[in-house]
């Protein structure tokens, strides 16, 4: 199982506490499939900022994945990467020294129709397993449904880093 970074943020240079982000729903998946026996090995995939982070973001993730009882030996961590394309290149690499091809992708559904491509492309079978869906149900008609608010800001932010994603990777 390949974990995809933007989950969590690692602590600032002198500070020790690991800041869980919405997608933090990517982590706390991977943890109830890793228990439900969908794949024995977990590699968490996300680098940092040394100037400004005290370790890696796969290493946040390791953090809060043994917390939710994931053992150390069944995570292989991929520190380097800082974007999806290095993410596949870094951990296909790792997969395929130990002879894996085939994975378990987790990310955010928004996410995931970009990672995916982008793990094929490096020789991966891909099954994707998408969580933090952003789907919602309609808010009941009146006023209120018409006024913007920070969530859907947010929302549309996260969609155009999406768009820029895919037409950078073209």
């Amino acid at each position: 199982m390949v974990v995809l970074g933007g989950a969590v943020s690692p602590p600032q240079l002198g500070g020790s506490e690991i800041d869980l982000h919405a997608g933090a729903d990517r982590v706390w998946y991977a943890a109830r499939l890793f228990h439900a026996g969908k794949a024995p090995l977990l590699v968490l995939s996300g680098g940092s900022d040394p100037e400004y982070q005290a370790y890696s973001e796969a290493r946040a993730m390791a953090t809060f994945l043994a917390d939710l009882g994931v053992p150390a030996q069944a995570m292989v961590l991929e520190e380097q990467s800082r974007n999806t394309r290095q993410n596949a290149a870094n951990s296909a690499a790792l997969l395929k020294s130990r002879g894996i091809n085939r994975i378990l992708l987790v990310t955010s559904a928004l996410h995931m129709p970009r990672a995916v491509a982008l793990f094929m492309a490096q020789g991966l079978q891909v099954i994707p397993a998408p969580t933090d869906f952003e789907a919602i149900q309609s808010p009941q008609p009146g006023l209120l449904a018409w006024l913007p608010d920070a969530g859907a800001l947010d929302g549309s932010g996260r969609a155009m880093k999406e768009l820029v994603g895919k037409w950078v990777g073209w």
